[in-house]
């Protein structure tokens, strides 16, 4: 069985700064704000929440089938999908545009800030759902905006149970068209941040969302996940990391792992307790797709 993964292919400039954004921000002055970082550390990496998600379902065994676009410049990335095992047969290619480009800025805290060049993703929604029976779950990651609407509208009506994961494409959606992700989806998946702008866009308490679909969960970082299921909120505790190196992919290898459990008819909770421990295991290396991770057996299943 097959897991399709909507969303980008990117590559992602990353940048580490050294100090802490909040000592550089003058609260009293955003309004003239002109600041610069000094970024001593630099790499290019291979990104996106498509490619993130892909490589971790790849480190689970699991065969993923990313719906996403490369550009012109997207040759070398194809080719590190193929020699993942990953199926490529649904990601497209424009001549016409460069590959999605994030770059993105650590401080010594692991706060963010990324802008995001789009490219060939804003021409995602001429790359459709494929009919495939192999494909048994999907998930609806970020990804051009046309796109996440009509990728979520055909694989309901495809039949296919799948993730809405908003991520950082979120506040390109009203209160109306996030309600209508909710109500297509099976599973929602945001981070803390993302819930509290999910809830307060539709007007609909964590609670009454998560009585909308089959499961809600909410990633907490360092502290674990929420949980609910049938309106009650199980707290999954996080797992302590001695070597944080950098954040970015965590939520993406959370999401593999949450993938993987749901295609193996394993409970929510189970699924979060394997993505808590991927998510630990990703942010001790740099780049969303250079660590190594295995499921072990629990309990001899």
């Amino acid at each position: 069985m097959s897991i399709l993964v909507c969303g980008s292919l990117a590559f992602d400039t990353i940048m580490t700064f050294e100090g802490r954004f909040a000592e550089q921000i003058l609260p009293s002055q955003l309004h003239i704000l002109n600041v610069s970082f000094l970024v001593p550390g630099l790499r290019r990496e291979y990104g996106g929440c498509a490619g993130n998600i892909a490589y971790g379902l790849r480190q689970l065994g699991a065969q993923a089938v990313p719906l996403a676009m490369l550009g012109n410049d997207g040759q070398d990335y194809l080719a590190r999908l193929k020699a993942l095992g990953v199926d490529t047969q649904h990601v497209g290619s424009s001549a016409d545009c460069y590959t999605a480009q994030a770059m993105i800025m650590t401080d010594r805290d692991n706060n963010q800030i990324t802008a995001f060049h789009p490219g060939a993703m804003s021409q995602a929604h001429d790359n459709p759902v494929p009919a495939r029976t192999d494909i048994t779950l999907g998930i609806i990651s970020p990804d051009g905006r046309e796109a996440m609407l009509s990728h979520a509208r055909q694989l309901h009506a495809a039949g296919v149970p799948f993730v809405f994961d908003p991520g950082q494409g979120l506040p390109m959606f009203n209160g109306e068209e996030l309600l209508q992700f909710v109500e297509l989806a099976t599973w929602v998946a945001v981070n803390d941040y993302e819930a509290r702008m999910l809830s307060d866009r539709t007007g609909f308490s964590l609670e009454d969302l998560a009585a909308r679909v089959q499961g809600l969960i909410v990633t907490l970082g360092a502290q674990g996940c929420e949980v609910w299921e049938g309106g009650q909120k199980t707290v999954v505790p996080g797992l302590s990391v001695a070597d944080v190196v950098d954040p970015t992919g965590c939520g993406d290898a959370f999401r593999a792992a949450l993938l993987h459990g749901l295609e193996q008819g394993w409970a929510l909770q189970r699924c979060a307790e394997l993505g808590n421990r991927m998510g630990a295991a990703k942010i001790a290396s740099r780049g969303g797709q250079n660590y190594l991770f295995s499921v072990q057996p629990r309990n001899g299943s």
